[in-house]
């Protein structure tokens, strides 16, 4: 059974940094892509950021020049590493997990149960 075990959320004021971490368990193979999203109350549920195998990122605006994605060097580990947040921030995030083979016709997606950030002084 595959789990998805998200940690480092936490309360932090205005233009403090937090790190959140996800390991994914259970899994023989590579994830393709890993990410990150968030829901605020009363919003729907976005992206946040995202990062290939093979490194390539994606960001939300609303958070690009502050946040960064990295991949662990332990299979199916991923990083949000925020700097400078802001109380619109504040939201569950959720770790997200996909893996595609096309020629198997699969593609699996896992997410996390999310960590509360919450932004304020």
């Amino acid at each position: 059974q595959v789990q998805l075990v998200e940690s480092g959320g936490g309360l932090v004021q205005p233009g403090g940094s937090l790190r959140l971490s996800c390991a994914a368990s259970g899994f023989l193979f590579s994830m393709n892509v890993m990410g990150w999203y968030r829901q605020a109350p009363g919003k729907q549920r976005e992206l946040v950021a995202m990062i290939t195998s093979g490194g390539s990122s994606n960001f939300a605006d609303s958070v690009k020049g502050r946040f960064t994605i990295s991949r662990g060097d332990a299979k199916n580990t991923v990083y949000l590493q925020m700097n400078s947040l802001k109380p619109e921030d504040t939201a569950v995030y959720y770790c997200n997990a996909v893996f595609v083979r096309t020629d198997w016709g699969r593609r699996d997606e896992y997410w996390g149960q999310g960590t509360q950030v919450t932004v304020s002084s």
